[in-house]
């Protein structure tokens, strides 16, 4: 069985990093949080938002789920762990943003466009994820033609907007919205180049936020912080 050692030691790393150098920051955080944005992610361990945003504890509230889904805004029975997280978030936290972020090679929409032949993903998972069948059903049909890679990597994206369009439909969160008190985010981030995008709702395109990866830039930075050789 695989030694989780590491994570332990991460703990301590994590304590020195944070609150090593400021030890008031661990009575700041046991008082309450005030985050300045919700972000909902996606489960995928390769895509941790705190890790891709570089942020320290208390910035960010945050929902994961498989493929980065909002639901509708359906009051009534049944369980509503995304819904209730993002209640807190809008009305007692008070977050001045939502933060959508989708990405590559998304098993979630993987399983959503297996889907249309028929294919089983799970009892769970696949009721979970059909919450943006319309996403695959629209580019199913304006892509009949294109690779099964380049439909997946094209509902990835306009399954973000599904989850915009759903955000609104609750009242709260368009209430604030309404007030100028709140606004909302798509994001697109490409595990194999690490660029990220955002969706402009004016053209509804995709646009570069941080360009992705260079390997050239870092071997750069690397050979301008290599320190000087003693050479004869």
């Amino acid at each position: 069985m695989p030694d989780i050692s590491k994570f332990i030691d991460g703990v301590s790393r994590f304590q020195q990093q944070h609150f090593g150098d400021n030890p008031k920051l661990a009575d700041e955080l046991s008082r309450g949080q005030k985050p300045l944005a919700l972000l909902i992610g996606c489960s995928d361990s390769r895509v941790d938002p705190a890790l891709l945003t570089d942020c320290a504890p208390g910035d960010l509230f945050m929902i994961r789920n498989v493929a980065n889904l909002v639901p509708p805004y359906e009051p009534g029975g049944g369980f509503h762990g995304v819904s209730s997280a993002l209640e807190y978030a809008v009305c007692f936290l008070e977050v001045e943003h939502i933060i959508i972020m989708g990405h590559s090679q998304c098993g979630g929409i993987n399983g959503l466009m297996g889907m249309a032949d028929g294919s089983s993903v799970g009892e769970f998972i696949g009721k979970w994820v059909n919450i943006a069948a319309p996403a695959r059903d629209k580019i199913l049909k304006e892509m009949p033609d294109e690779p099964p890679e380049e439909q997946a990597h094209a509902c990835e994206k306009e399954a973000i907007q599904i989850s915009l369009n759903n955000l609104q439909s609750f009242p709260w969160v368009k209430e604030r919205m309404s007030q100028g008190k709140l606004m909302i985010h798509g994001w697109y981030y490409n595990i194999g180049t690490g660029q990220l995008k955002f969706l402009n709702q004016l053209t509804k395109q995709f646009e570069v936020l941080v360009e992705q990866y260079s390997s050239e830039k870092l071997l750069n930075k690397l050979a301008e912080d290599k320190p000087p050789t003693n050479e004869s």
